[in-house]
């Protein structure tokens, strides 16, 4: 038998390691660092990969560029994946390392492989793929830890060009991320103490002044919004040019800290909301950092816009006080001087019946003056007490509104204004005092009136939107200044203090309005370009639906193709053409055929020819007067059986028995209830 053959087999799995011409074939390991000795040394009779000198080009090429790498980089390579790395990827792996090398990549990372799987199969496909900070939890030193990579996934191809392998660079974020969440941790501890805090407090970063914290008190202050994040101007664009950035610009720049006291800041404090004016008690404290720089700015104070309020409202109780008695004292003075002198003169006694009567005269007129400023001075301290109780009932503002014209109409012809009025053109009915509701709109057409020069222009309008009314009254006048403005409902207050004072009053008619406006639930506003530029006073009122009867649009009983029997055709007749136009417009809104006449003679023409169903007569015609107008209209055949309406401003009995004697069927004493108006239209409408 020979000999046994003890010589190994040269195709047999043998240590990388060699001399000769085998070391030419290792040299693609050389220079690798532990990782290329360890490969050169490494048996690799049990890894799937095989022994290095049979690898192919394209896996030696890789590995070659990835020993010479400080980047942490493995490469997976075969049907299996054999593991291959460098140095710097000795951390990633932890206890892993050294017994990774060579072994499949599934059994290295088998605890993450249900994260990183479906990345090494896209790769394996061919495709790149990329991870940001992705989470993984590894088992490396025994136990199982977070940790956190960014990494790339890229194919490797052999020369064939078929996918044979993947590459992947990657880098350990973990104590970046840990730190960050220790950051926020942090920062949220800090906002924790500073929502406690009662006063405003706020960190501001960079020169830009980024808000990086803020408290509850802050937001409270500027409205709840994001600004986390953001710079001070683009956080706050309507402080710009307040002086507020200039003055942080100033404080970062120089490193030395501002006091403000009882600043006004103007902020938008509701979205698309208007600005709204606080005042803040404010420290800007520059932060340094380690080596004394600048690199931000600590806000802290307190919102002090109560106190600065009621500061204010002393200051100004105490200044309207004194201007409330001066004012006072000049307008009790100008109705004393005549009367005083007046009586001087009746105490001569050497003055004629004709003197005596005009001296006599002055006193009355001027007492009677004085009453009316004293009336002014009762009836404000009881509406602003609570004293004055209302008669309300359901009303219809444009009839209210003709009320009050009528009762400003002499002054408003003596200054020869130009008057428009403009109804709703539909029922605006509100729940008020009749009274109270007319003396508020008289004495805003009256002060438009006053403040007005000869020859302006009075505007008046009544419109409905929604649940509300609003009546505007609108003037060409002297205006009002903007610092007077805010305040002109204020008692004692006048839009213009002019040293004669020649419009006189106390300045306490606007304060009664909006006093009488708030028991009726509403509200009123005023508005002026400025001085010289005219003015709009404007009244809000709820609103309530009329009674079914008096809407103007027609029952349904009466069908879609009603046509004029749906409502009634009326005769308006009266010589005050702004009257008759008026209540002529308020029956069309009720939804009846209406024309109007100014004089007996035209009514009597129309009349015959137009065969009216009612017929709203004024007794003091200029031709003939109302009753004769009436017995004439029950003469003609057409007009026989005609409802006819007595609207006079007379009302004694005997005026009433006349009208009946007449032919009047209703008497109505001016101004006229368009409740009453319509009560008699409503019967005449079930008589037809």
């Amino acid at each position: 038998m020979p000999a046994e053959d003890h010589r190994p087999d040269e195709h047999a799995a043998r240590p990388a390691t060699a001399t000769g011409t085998d070391a030419g074939a290792l040299m693609f390991l050389s220079g690798g660092g532990e990782l290329g000795a360890m490969m050169r040394a490494h048996d690799w009779s049990a890894s799937p990969l095989g022994d290095p000198r049979g690898w192919p080009q394209a896996l030696r090429t890789v590995v070659a560029l990835m020993l010479n790498s400080k980047f942490p980089m493995f490469v997976a390579w075969g049907e299996q994946l054999g593991f291959l790395y460098n140095d710097s990827y000795r951390e990633v792996l932890g206890d892993k390392h050294p017994a990774s090398l060579g072994r499949p990549f599934h059994d290295i990372w088998a605890e993450i492989w249900h994260d990183i799987g479906p990345m090494v199969e896209r790769a394996l496909q061919g495709e790149a793929t990329y991870a940001d900070r992705m989470y993984l939890v590894m088992n490396r030193h025994g136990y199982e830890e977070p940790t956190w990579f960014t990494f790339s996934y890229s194919p490797v191809r052999n020369e064939d060009g078929v996918v044979a392998g993947m590459y992947c660079a990657c880098v350990e974020v973990t104590e970046q991320v840990l730190a960050e969440k220790y950051r926020d941790a942090e920062n949220e501890r800090l906002r924790g103490l500073f929502a406690q805090a009662p006063g405003i407090m706020a960190v501001l970063r960079g020169p830009e002044h980024v808000f990086e914290l803020t408290n509850g008190s802050y937001m409270q202050l500027i409205g709840h919004r994001q600004i986390l994040g953001k710079s001070a101007r683009e956080a706050l664009p309507e402080v710009v040019g307040q002086g507020f950035f200039e003055l942080l610009d100033r404080v970062y720049t120089s490193g030395e800290p501002f006091v403000g006291t009882a600043l006004p800041v103007r902020l938008q404090r509701e979205p698309e909301g208007p600005l709204e004016e606080r005042y803040i008690d404010f420290v800007y404290q520059p932060i340094r950092d380690a080596a004394g720089s600048v690199t931000g700015i600590f806000v802290e104070g307190a919102d002090v816009t109560s106190r600065k309020q009621v500061e204010d409202e002393l200051r100004a109780a105490n200044a309207q006080k004194d201007q409330f008695l001066a004012m006072l004292a000049h307008e009790l003075r100008n109705p004393l001087a005549p009367i005083v002198t007046a009586a001087q003169l009746l105490k001569l006694g050497r003055t004629d019946p004709r003197s005596v009567a005009s001296a006599s005269d002055i006193i009355a007129r001027q007492a009677e003056h004085m009453t009316d400023l004293v009336n002014d001075l009762l009836d404000v301290s009881r509406v602003t007490r609570g004293l004055v109780t209302l008669e309300k009932e359901e009303l219809d503002l444009n009839v209210i509104v003709a009320a009050a014209v009528e009762q400003v109409r002499p002054l408003v012809d003596a200054r020869r204004h130009s008057l428009t009025l403009q109804l709703s053109g539909e029922p605006a009915h509100v729940i008020g005092d009749r009274t109270r509701l007319v003396q508020v709109i008289s004495n805003i057409l009256n002060n438009a009136a006053k403040y007005t020069a000869p020859g302006g222009s009075i505007g008046l309008a009544v419109h409905t939107e929604g649940e509300l009314v609003y009546v505007t009254v609108r003037d060409t006048g002297v205006g009002i200044a903007p610092e007077v403005l805010p305040y002109i409902f204020d008692l004692f207050t006048q839009a213009e203090r002019t040293p004669d004072r020649s419009q006189g009053g106390l300045g306490i008619g606007l304060a009664l309005v909006k006093s009488l406006i708030a028991l009726h639930g509403g509200s009123v506003r005023a508005e002026s370009p400025g001085l010289g530029q005219g003015s709009a006073f404007s009244l809000c009122l709820p609103r309530v639906a009329p009674p079914a009867g008096l809407r103007s649009e027609a029952p349904a009983a009466r069908g879609a193709g009603a046509g004029e029997d749906a409502c009634l055709r009326v005769m308006v007749v009266d010589d005050n053409v702004d009257a008759a136009q008026m209540l002529a417009a308020l029956l069309e809104v009720q939804g009846h055929a209406v024309s109007v006449e100014y004089d007996g003679g035209g009514a009597l023409a129309r009349a015959r020819e137009e065969r009216p169903d009612v017929l709203l007569l004024d007794i003091g015609l200029p031709d003939i007067d109302g009753y004769e107008l009436a017995r004439r209209l029950r003469a003609q055949p057409e007009n026989a059986g005609a409802t006819l309406v007595a609207l006079t401003g007379y009302g004694q009995r005997q005026d009433r028995e006349e009208a009946r004697q007449a032919g009047f069927d209703h008497y109505l004493v001016k101004p006229a209830d368009l409740n009453e108006v319509n009560e008699v239209l409503a019967e005449a409408e079930a008589r037809r």
